[in-house]
């Protein structure tokens, strides 16, 4: 492994790292479910679809779904499972309005301002997300967030999908960084942080899914916590 030099370069991730996308995604729902008249229960909807959802999410980052099967299959699924009948005109208009109005809510996780606002005049920062490009700009710029990064990486513009090397490869020579001076801030165990560790970048686990720490990973439970590292 190449030896470490001070960091220069933090690459982010953006939805369950900063932006809180359980809660935007929920409020969009609330949102189209009244204009579209769906009349399921919220609550007993969203129980079901976000398993379902980041289900989908892996069979999209390991290439096995496509973006429009993933956008209208998670909610189909959803509805099928929750035994609440919605036509198929209907599910295609709700995935094309939830992409839509996702980011009119901008709900950040507590400490994001805080932790951009400490990092941002001692380091480079960037965003690698496996989110389509047009809602990830959308959502930084609708949060207030993309003034703090200098690059934005997605999975649509590097054309493979985190835990893929080529995309955090793709987003060191965007930045003109190095695995040895760059570290990788991110939620999902399996496409940040081994994605990261796998090509000899450092990385710290935002522990938003509450899994297992191991000694050997850096976790954080709260954004501020990165002063820790950093």
């Amino acid at each position: 492994m190449p030896k470490r030099n001070k960091v220069e370069h933090i690459f982010f991730d953006l939805d369950h790292t900063l932006w809180d996308f359980d809660k935007n995604s929920a409020l969009t729902f609330e949102f189209i479910f009244k204009k579209h008249e769906v009349n399921a229960t919220l609550v007993d909807f969203l129980k079901l679809y976000e398993p379902i959802n980041l289900k989908y999410w892996k069979l999209y980052r390991d290439e096995k779904v496509s973006k429009e099967n993933l956008r209208y299959s998670r909610l189909k699924e959803t509805f099928d499972a929750l035994e609440f009948i919605v036509e198929d005109q209907v599910i295609n208009q709700l995935s094309e309005d939830y992409i839509t109005y996702l980011s009119s809510f901008n709900h950040v996780f507590d400490g994001t301002f805080e932790i951009l606002d400490y990092l941002k005049p001692k380091y480079k920062l960037h965003i690698i997300t496996n989110g389509f490009k047009e809602a990830q700009n959308n959502k930084l710029k609708s949060s207030k967030l993309d003034h703090y990064f200098d690059t934005v990486t997605s999975a649509e513009t590097a054309g493979v999908k985190k835990p893929n090397p080529d995309i955090f490869n793709f987003a060191l020579n965007l930045a003109k960084a190095e695995t040895q001076n760059s570290i990788m801030i991110g939620d999902n165990y399996e496409a940040d942080i081994l994605g990261a560790l796998n090509i000899g970048l450092d990385a710290i686990c935002f522990n938003y899914h509450k899994v297992d720490k191991q000694p050997e990973i850096k976790f954080i439970d709260h954004l501020i916590d990165i002063k820790k590292y950093l």
